[in-house]
């Protein structure tokens, strides 16, 4: 499943994506921000947050409305 996200990921690098991801200490944290690369994302704060796709329960695309 990794290399099936990594072709996704490589095509929207750029993009705003928000990605929920499995929490070591149970549940979910979200994340939000432009993708930078498959394996982080550079939020609204201008912090690099890096994760694995191991890690990931769902994500989408953020398209701004027109």
């Amino acid at each position: 499943m990794a290399s099936h996200l990594q072709e996704r990921f490589e095509a929207l690098i750029g993009k705003r994506l928000t990605i929920r991801l499995h929490d070591p200490e149970g549940g979910f944290r979200d994340i939000v921000g432009i993708l930078e690369n498959t394996h982080s994302l550079r939020n609204r704060h201008g912090q690099l947050i890096e994760f694995s796709h191991d890690q990931i329960f769902i994500w989408r695309e953020v398209i701004a409305k027109p």
